[in-house]
């Protein structure tokens, strides 16, 4: 994405910077003063996606958000470092880079994964949230289908335009989002308008789905180290909430909170649940 175009209009465009951490140019957003708590948006979202939650938690945290890889305005540097492990490690050495010890990592949807990916090889290994974790894989043939169908996608030039184009119309992304079972102001959505109708993000978000793999993640979540929140909307319609619920029921040190009536985007959707859900957490657990 083109940050000229949006750097008077972008969500807390003030906090933004830039900076090289190879093999990316990341974009990043700092907030607040306090305990560090690094925030981790999902598949296709961007800084955006914590536009209502980031001033809350900056009351008595340091916050940073940054855009993974090729999504948003982070500029990837290595196409095949797109999957979860590869970048988990990225941000490792972009936190290391800049000085960044996370006493916390929240994660919303794929971002939480990549939180726990991150925090398994810390020491020591700080607090985890996820909101609406994506940490099931697919079952039966779909699981053997939807990898090579990703795959295929991303290698498909054409892909990402024609995806953009079909979503060209307002309502078109209207009814993307609320397929996941969220209801989103007209603000909120203008942004996801905007990461939709950008090839380069679509294909950023395209390389991630096809690189995916979270098999050594779930082998490792009987052994987890850190203490986890996840959190769900009970309107979930993108990540079963049962995913989250039997995932910590698997690991040593977590538990499950369901919020009535939200969706795939509870934080965006209401921010004040979502940071009352987390903030006795975080007091509790900031390392």
């Amino acid at each position: 994405m083109d940050w000229a175009r949006y750097k008077d209009s972008w969500p807390h465009a003030a906090q933004s910077r830039f900076t090289l951490c190879k093999p990316h140019r990341w974009h990043i957003q700092e907030m607040g003063k306090g305990p560090l708590v690094l925030l981790i948006h999902g598949a296709g979202g961007g800084t955006q996606s914590w536009r209502h939650l980031m001033p809350l938690l900056a009351q008595n945290h340091h916050v940073v958000a940054v855009d993974l890889p090729g999504q948003g305005f982070t500029k990837s540097g290595a196409q095949q470092r797109m999957g979860l492990v590869p970048m988990a490690q990225d941000l490792t050495g972009l936190c290391m880079d800049q000085g960044w010890k996370p006493d916390a990592i929240i994660g919303h949807s794929a971002g939480a994964a990549i939180a726990l990916e991150m925090a398994r090889h810390m020491s020591p290994a700080p607090p985890v949230v996820g909101i609406n974790a994506a940490l099931g894989n697919f079952k039966g043939l779909a699981g053997l289908l939807f990898p090579m169908m990703a795959k295929a996608l991303a290698m498909t030039p054409w892909v990402a335009r024609l995806f953009t184009a079909s979503t060209s119309r307002p309502q078109s992304v209207t009814r993307l989002i609320e397929g996941t079972g969220s209801h989103l102001s007209e603000e909120d959505l203008r942004w996801y308008r905007a990461l939709i109708g950008d090839e380069g993000h679509v294909d950023g978000t395209l390389a991630m789905m096809a690189q995916w793999d979270l098999d050594p993640l779930l082998r490792a979540l009987p052994s987890h180290p850190s203490k986890t929140l996840l959190i769900t909307g009970d309107r979930d319609k993108a990540v079963p909430p049962s995913t989250s619920r039997d995932v910590a029921l698997k690991m040593p040190e977590a538990r499950h909170v369901s919020l009535p009536g939200l969706g795939h985007l509870a934080h965006e959707e209401d921010a004040e649940a979502v940071f009352s859900a987390l903030r006795v957490f975080l007091e509790e657990n900031s390392t």
